[in-house]
This record gives C-alpha cells, sequence and structure tokens, in this order.
C-alpha cells in the first residue's frame, strides 16, 4: 500500500516510520494535508547523490523531475533519471527546446531514457536562451514534432507563470498554453502544469482562475520555494523574475538585516490549503524547489505535515 508524506515522519535512527494516530483534523488542517498529498520535487543531475540521503524521507512514487541545466552532459541527465527510478520514485526528465541542436540530439536523449526507466512522463519548456541553438523554438516545438509519443511518453508536463515572465507578454503567454494543451490533447497525450515557485497566493488565484474560465482543465503543481536561507530565497527570487513585496516579505519573515536566517513556506502553503476551491481552481497539487537541499526539504515536509494534523 502506498502511503503519502503524512504517514511517514522521521525516526530517531533516519529511517521511517508510520505517523501516530492522532485527534480530529480540522477542515483547514485536512485541506493543507491534501494538498501535499502527491507533493513532487526538482533535482539537477548534479544534486541525484542528494537522493540517496532524501530517499527515506520521500514517500514512495514521489514525482521527481530532472532538471535541463548548462553544463551538464546528457549521459548525467538520463543516469540521474534512471537512479530515481531504481530507487521507486517517478522520474520526470525536463527537455529544454531551445538548447537541443539538433532533432537528432533530441531523438538520442529520448532514445538513451526509453532504455534505462519507463519514460512515461516529461517536461518541455522553451529553455532561457535568448535563441534557439536548434530546429526547437519554444516547447510547442518539442511537443510537434511528434517525437515524444514514439518513445512512450504519455504525459508531457508544460510551465506556467501566475506571476508573468520578464521577457513574455501576459498575452503571449496565455496564447502559447492554450496551444500547448490543444495540441496535445489533439495528439492524445495528457497534459499537467507546473508553475514558477512564488511566496504569494494572491496572483496564484488569480492566475488559476483565469486559467480555468479560458478553459484550461489540466491539473496544475503550484511550485513553492522549500525552506532556505533567506539570502538564497531572494537570490533565486531575482534570477526567476519571481516578485517578493515588502507584505510578503514580513509574512514569510524574510528580513533584509537577517540574510542567514532561514525561512520555510508555512504561510503560503496555509493559504493555498485554505483558500483553494476545486469548482474555481480546479485540481491542484504542490511541487516543491529544494533551494535549501533537498534532504532539508523532504524532513521539513514531513514534520509540516505532522505538525498540522
Amino acid at each position: 500500500m502506498n502511503m503519502s508524506a503524512r504517514d511517514f515522519v522521521p525516526d530517531p535512527g533516519g529511517g521511517r516510520q508510520s505517523a501516530p494516530e492522532r485527534g480530529c483534523v480540522t477542515n483547514a488542517a485536512a485541506a493543507q494535508v491534501a494538498l501535499l498529498d502527491d507533493f513532487s520535487v526538482e533535482i539537477t543531475a548534479k544534486d541525484a547523490d542528494q537522493l540517496e540521503e532524501a530517499a527515506r524521507f520521500l514517500p514512495a512514487n514521489t514525482m521527481v523531475s530532472i532538471t535541463f541545466l548548462p553544463g551538464e552532459s546528457f549521459a548525467s541527465r538520463v543516469d540521474a533519471a534512471a537512479r530515481v527510478a531504481a530507487m521507486g520514485f517517478r522520474p520526470v526528465p525536463h527537455l529544454s527546446a531551445r538548447r537541443l541542436n539538433s532533432a537528432g540530439e533530441l531523438e538520442g536523449f529520448l532514445d538513451a531514457l526509453a532504455g534505462r526507466l519507463s519514460l512515461n512522463h516529461v517536461f518541455v519548456v522553451a529553455g532561457d536562451l535568448p535563441k534557439a541553438a536548434g530546429p526547437y523554438d519554444d516547447a510547442l516545438g518539442i511537443i510537434r514534432s511528434g517525437l515524444l509519443s514514439c518513445y512512450g511518453v504519455r504525459h508531457v508536463g508544460i510551465a506556467g507563470y501566475p506571476e508573468g515572465h520578464p521577457n513574455i507578454s501576459s498575452d503571449l503567454l496565455a496564447r502559447a498554453l492554450l496551444d500547448k494543451v490543444a495540441t496535445l490533447s489533439d495528439m492524445g497525450l495528457e497534459s499537467s502544469i507546473m508553475t514558477q515557485f512564488g511566496f504569494d497566493s494572491a496572483p496564484i488565484f488569480a492566475w488559476l482562475a483565469a486559467l480555468r474560465r479560458s478553459g484550461i482543465m489540466s491539473p496544475v503543481r503550484i511550485g513553492v520555494a522549500g525552506p532556505a536561507s533567506v539570502k538564497t530565497l531572494l537570490r533565486f527570487s531575482a534570477r526567476c523574475g519571481v516578485g517578493v513585496s515588502t507584505s510578503v516579505m514580513k509574512k514569510y519573515g524574510l528580513s533584509l538585516t537577517k540574510l542567514i536566517s532561514s525561512a520555510g513556506p508555512d504561510p503560503l502553503l496555509a493559504e493555498l490549503g485554505g483558500t483553494a476551491n476545486a469548482a474555481q481552481h480546479g485540481r491542484i497539487k504542490i511541487h516543491f524547489y529544494p533551494f535549501g537541499g533537498l534532504t532539508n526539504t523532504a524532513k521539513w515536509i514531513n514534520g509540516y505535515c505532522e505538525d498540522i494534523r
């Protein structure tokens, strides 16, 4: 029987044990626990070694995304995905369209992945290069190539930006999302959306409501920054164009005078769990960006689920 994150707590010996029975759970707490059920995490190829340590804190079958970063070889990305699968988790390799030099390079990567694991789910993104290195200018180019289904892919994740993108207008983002979801549906492939991380629930809920009004009903994984130092969180926010207003900083306990202190996503998760409405916002789950380390994030999730029970 598969157990969710709320079913495990770390024991003093470093293993996992079933959480003890608790009393009644409030509706708000139950909503937060449900939101964290089937959460996902992200690693780079270089982070694969951390998964060995973090594995005992992650539920079996946890979805683990493997990013496509510059400076990493295709072989290292394939090895990381294979290790994720071997440990009993669900690997989701990323494909960065603009970083692929040719159709042959994409085919070679997909073939290598399919040779090492059951390649059912990938995440496709345009990538951050200003100009494509090869034939794929955006995620839709990879999708329309028809190559994904040739290697067993049945589910394709695509990117969402609740707070917008620094280099793309909101209208273009909305149009591109509609095109990708429609194309995947026409090709008989399932779709889901994984968002950029954020700290403020207001733009997330506004974006979700607009998404559903546009007719897109794909499941959404809301990006959340795992616990990390204030300095680290602010650095990634600046790099990714994520807004951090004064009020949001206060809510998170982010202080420019306390850069080495640590902050977790407790406030955001409480707001997401307490406000999310399936009729208005659709199916949502959580995707963690472990900026403060994968093991630290996995431990934090266990502790958080235990605290709100």
